[in-house]
């Protein structure tokens, strides 16, 4: 008994090591794009935008460490400003959506009744619709860029975090603890917000680190067909489009590039996001 008993603690300690590198490596990976995308004005050596007709596809050198694009911008400086325009949008997606999400599931978990119906329908109503679809009718109504795209994606996801608090909440109120608060005399609203809540956090913050990729890769497939960042801003998926033409002359790294770091990005933060997932499930199991 005892030799496979210590053959089976030798393999699980390393799968923690090994989850435990993998995770501690995309936290300094996400880590080290967001500051360079906060820093990208000082550390960014040529403007994103500028024009050098006389250089045009060149490799890396020197003086361009990543090459340049069709135009002769230098790919460095434009995945520097493309890091801002790539990040931002899905940190408000995430950011706006979690918040709604919150207060329309602790309304539906917590009241129950007619208003859990109602806002269950609207939910339904707008799970039919897919985050990409719903985003492409909104530029098609309001226009091209970043603010149509981002409204769309906020209420197409906003369901999904309400209808996990929802979940949660429902499970956390019948639990001996809010019946001791309201033996005491505690009021429902302030059980709900002061104790209920914050106990469901921590599982619905790892949702939306998940989603955070998801929300990253939409919004660059947008930009990439076109209809999201518009150019001359830099943005990792228009990036992308651009360098279509320089892929049929056989220049790929152009496209590489971004489209390595959009991938870098969601492998990333799914990393994190299941790790945060993991260790809630362990110590709720627990």
């Amino acid at each position: 008994m005892t030799v496979p008993l210590t053959a089976h603690s030798g393999l699980r300690s390393f799968r923690l090591t090994a989850g435990n590198a993998l995770f501690a490596t995309s936290v300094v990976v996400l880590g080290t794009l967001v500051a360079l995308a906060v820093l990208a004005p000082l550390i960014a050596p040529y403007d994103p935008d500028f024009v050098d007709l006389n250089n045009v596809l060149s490799g890396p050198t020197t003086a361009h460490w990543l090459g340049t694009d069709a135009a002769g911008r230098d790919t460095f400086s434009r995945m520097l400003f493309g890091a801002r325009t790539s990040l931002l949008g899905p940190l408000l997606v995430v950011t706006v959506s979690t918040v709604f999400g919150i207060v329309l599931g602790l309304l539906a978990g917590w009241f129950g009744g007619w208003i859990d119906a109602l806002l269950g329908r609207v939910f339904d109503l707008l799970f039919a619709f897919p985050a990409l679809l719903l985003a492409i009718l909104a530029v098609a109504l309001f226009g091209k860029g970043l603010t149509a795209p981002v409204a769309a994606m906020v209420i197409a996801y906003t369901p999904f975090v309400a209808r996990l608090v929802r979940t949660l909440i429902v499970s956390e109120r019948t639990r001996p603890y809010v019946a001791a608060y309201r033996v005491q005399g505690f009021s429902p609203a302030w059980i709900a917000v002061r104790r209920v809540l914050p106990n469901v956090m921590p599982t619905v913050g790892a949702q939306s680190t998940l989603s955070f990729g998801y929300v990253l890769a939409d919004l660059a497939a947008l930009s990439f067909l076109g209809l999201g960042v518009q150019a001359p801003t830099a943005d990792w998926g228009s990036m992308i489009n651009e360098s279509r033409g320089a892929l049929l002359s056989g220049q790929a790294l152009p496209a590489l590039i971004p489209s390595l770091a959009v991938v870098l990005v969601v492998v990333a933060v799914n990393v994190i996001g299941e790790e945060f997932s993991d260790r809630i499930g362990g110590r709720l199991s627990s």
